[in-house]
């Protein structure tokens, strides 16, 4: 049976406005023109109430450098949709804006890397394009190991995310991409194993080396298990970002582990800067 727009019209607004809580912000923000009932009722607080994560308070209240002046609930949504450090600016949150799905950003500060701590191997830096205080850049190691975690009741349930290594790589790179490395994700009893070269599609430079190191590339390249040796894409914050795996979830409590690890070449490598890991929705 189909319901006219006048007749939803006779429906209380606190009725339209749980109706429209049921749906998704972008569906009430375009009902908004339905007419004034609708346009009322989906500006309330108890739509975007429900369109906000349960854990909203604690994210506002460990937001750094951020004053939230809002009048409504709808207010606060919309500022949420962008960039927020947490975390004692360890961490970057955002919400999605079409669908209100949670993502974060671990800063490198956040992810276990091997030897970053030993100025030999690693340096910890601050650049202007990055949205936090500090970067890892490797100076030179024949092990590149990067591991990051993050709980999954901090994200959004029954969501599928990807996890991504966002780079940059510096113009005296080298010993980044004759092996592949070694990707993977885990949580409870979903894993995803793969492999990913340090380099982008374009990469002229990997062109020449491939062909100089052809025979000892090959070699190199049997010990890994063989994967789909993706590569990574550039961004539109002017980040590489390298995807790590995907993974669904669920309504549990768990621990999402997610790595990226080259340790098999036994060859120098050095000229990456690590940002950090996001985890964000898939479509």
């Amino acid at each position: 049976m189909e319901v006219s727009v006048s007749g939803m019209n006779v429906l209380p607004e606190s009725c339209v406005a749980v109706i429209l809580s049921l749906t998704s912000p972008s569906d009430a923000c375009k009902s908004s023109s339905v007419s004034t009932v609708f346009g009322s009722a989906a500006d309330s607080d108890l739509v975007w109430d429900k369109f906000l994560p349960s854990d909203y308070h604690e994210i506002v209240s460990k937001a750094c450098n951020t004053t939230f002046l809002f009048a409504s609930k709808k207010q606060l949504y919309h500022l949420l949709c962008n960039p927020v450090l947490i975390a004692d600016g360890k961490m970057s949150f955002k919400l999605d804006r079409p669908s209100g799905r949670k993502s974060y950003i671990l800063s490198a500060r956040q992810l276990s890397i091997s030897s970053s701590n030993d100025p030999m191997f690693w340096t910890w830096k601050s650049i202007p394009e990055s949205r936090f205080s500090e970067v890892a850049e490797l100076i030179s190691s024949s092990r590149l190991e990067i591991d990051g975690n993050i709980r999954s009741k901090k994200l959004s349930p029954n969501t599928k995310y990807g996890a991504y290594l966002l780079l940059k790589i510096t113009e005296r790179a080298y010993g980044l991409d004759l092996i592949p490395s070694e990707t993977s994700i885990e949580i409870g009893n979903q894993s995803f194993k793969n492999t990913a070269y340090l380099r982008c599609q374009d990469d002229k430079k990997h062109r020449l080396e491939s062909l100089f190191y052809s025979n000892r590339k090959q070699m190199m390249e049997s010990r890994v298990v063989k994967g789909d040796d993706r590569v990574m894409s550039r961004r539109e914050d002017g980040w590489l970002e390298m995807e790590l795996g995907e993974f669904f979830n669920g309504e549990s409590d768990e621990e999402v582990k997610m790595s990226l690890m080259e340790i098999k070449g036994h060859q120098l490598k050095g000229g990456v800067i690590v940002e950090g890991i996001e985890i964000r929705p898939k479509a």
